[in-house]
């Protein structure tokens, strides 16, 4: 076999070869506490991963929940150009599982794992290193009856030993695994260390050119990114497993926009074609932002608000004189751009809805897109200017008031005043059955919460209150986030308005909802 070194990869411009981008934001993105989606904001995210061409989309782990396999379910059918992929653990009930969910998909992957490290084989799976190899052996040749495309997934794999790494490997590629993904599930690696680790076992796999190397790394010591690059540089490695906004169990993992803009800019070194739309970059860091509740912070590469901003002033000089001094990309590549007015209180439906059509929103009737065009006139009798971010924030809170729900907010009323305990008096629906109720707080968020507290008793434990402006101005929605904990479970509410306050009664109302349902997904780490 042979194997190029880093200044072949560099040198070698004739021949780029193709980096794989495999997104895994709506299954281990999901697991990131809070982060739990629906299916309808699963198939939204889907549809947007496939406008910016990810390759493939790993869908969700459909033998979790029945709610998991339905969304996975729902995604195959819809997306064409990307393979949409289902994680399953070694097992056929699993494997069988991921199948019956890819069925009408145009393009389907199943995606095995086993544990291989001496640690997870004894103290979690109780399994010898032998039975590990045998399973990891049956699981593959099971997962081809359904499928071409399998991939295989050591878990742990960076605290695994490399001969028993070598043999696991080298039989289920035998069995026909097409894809090998390294991962380094705890974030233990170190770039240097884990790349080479990858180049062993590739030089040492007598048939390893069979298979397609993939990394996965997550951040736990903030080099899931520097790891996955070395993986590629190093290891040989031909395909990434990343999130968007880098969203994921832990401290995350491997952040889609920053490998895809690394490549991308530093093509004279990589040496890789990459397919992805860099201008749904940003995009899709927004919608992934508002649908899971986890903001995105200001200095963030890419995405983060300040990714393109220069307060210096010796800065601010030299990107006017010349753009390229200070900016090694251009913020309009990956989506950036100055707001832009769309609507106004004039507008009419159908412009409406052609810019929920070029937004990517697809609303299943029309009775969702009348009731959607209400928000947004009511919206727009009190905001003069309406922007991308604005439609994206009611329409999300029209679909969720579309959803079935236990709690649903209808009215509230509150006074604050210096040296006055803050009050609120609050209107909501339980189970279609109107109630109001008032309470005291310290603050007038306090008070709220205090106020719907004596009706729900819920017990729960607030961990997270933020607020972000959706857009720019003193105009601009206020989107809140609650993070609530109860009996294990963390649950992320999200809500929207003009006035923060009423937001935060939204986002608390929708963070009791989730509490409230009684699904509950079993989640492997990987």
């Amino acid at each position: 076999m042979v194997y190029k070194t880093n200044q072949e990869h560099s040198m070698a411009a004739n021949s780029p070869e193709k980096l794989i981008i495999f997104d895994t934001t709506l299954r281990d993105g999901e697991q990131s506490p809070g982060a739990s989606m629906t299916k309808d904001e699963k198939i939204r995210i889907a549809k947007q991963l496939e406008r910016m061409k990810v390759d493939v989309i790993e869908a969700g782990f459909a033998a979790a929940s029945p709610g998991d396999f339905e969304a996975i379910k729902a995604i195959a059918g819809i997306i064409k150009d990307s393979t949409v992929c289902s994680l399953s653990r070694a097992n056929d009930k699993d494997i069988a599982r991921a199948a019956e969910a890819l069925q009408p998909a145009e393009r389907k992957r199943i995606h095995t794992f086993l544990a291989t490290s001496p640690l997870h084989m004894e103290k979690k799976l109780r399994m010898t290193p032998d039975q590990v190899f045998e399973q990891a052996k049956l699981a593959v040749r099971y997962a081809r009856k359904f499928t071409d495309d399998v991939e295989f997934s050591p878990e742990d794999g960076s605290r695994s030993d490399m001969d028993f790494l070598c043999r696991v490997l080298e039989a289920v590629i035998a069995e026909g695994a097409t894809t090998i993904n390294f991962a380094d599930t705890v974030g233990y690696g170190v770039p240097e260390l884990y790349g080479h680790m990858l180049k062993t076992l590739r030089e040492r796999i007598p048939n390893s050119d069979k298979a397609i190397w993939s990394v996965h790394c997550h951040n736990d010591l903030g080099m899931a990114v520097a790891n996955s690059l070395a993986g590629v540089m190093i290891g040989g490695a031909r395909q990434v497993e990343c999130t968007i906004n880098g969203l994921g169990e832990r401290a995350g993992n491997t952040a889609l926009e920053e490998i895809v803009m690394a490549v991308r800019t530093r093509r004279d070194y990589f040496n890789l074609d990459i397919g992805i739309d860099t201008t749904q970059i940003v995009p899709a860091s927004k919608l992934v932002s508002q649908i899971t509740g986890f903001a995105v912070q200001p200095n963030k590469s890419v995405v983060g608000a300040n990714a393109f901003a220069h307060a210096s002033g010796i800065h601010q000089d030299g990107v006017l004189k010349a753009r390229d001094t200070y900016e090694i990309m251009r913020a309009e590549d990956v989506g950036w751009s100055a707001n832009k007015i769309v609507l106004g209180k004039l507008s009419g439906r159908n412009a409406f809805k052609q810019r929920l059509e070029e937004l990517g929103i697809a609303l299943e009737s029309e009775t969702e897109v009348n009731a959607a065009f209400a928000r947004f006139k009511e919206l727009a009798d009190r905001k003069s200017e309406i922007f991308d971010e604005d439609i994206i924030a009611l329409v999300s809170d029209e679909q969720q008031s579309h959803d079935k729900e236990f709690y649903r907010f209808v009215s509230l009323s509150q006074h604050s005043e210096t040296g006055e305990k803050p009050s609120a008096k609050v209107v909501f629906s339980i189970d279609d059955k109107e109630s109001s109720c008032e309470g005291e707080g310290n603050g007038p968020v306090d008070a709220i919460v205090n106020a719907i507290e004596t009706k729900v008793a819920s017990g729960a434990e607030l961990l997270l209150f933020s607020v972000n402006a959706i857009t720019t101005g003193t105009q601009s929605q206020g989107e809140v986030t609650m993070r609530l904990s109860k009996a294990g479970r963390i649950v992320n509410g999200v809500g929207a308005d003009l006035d923060i306050v009423v937001a935060s009664a939204k986002a608390y109302l929708s963070a009791l909802n989730k509490l409230h349902s009684k699904s509950e997904k079993l989640n492997p780490q990987l």
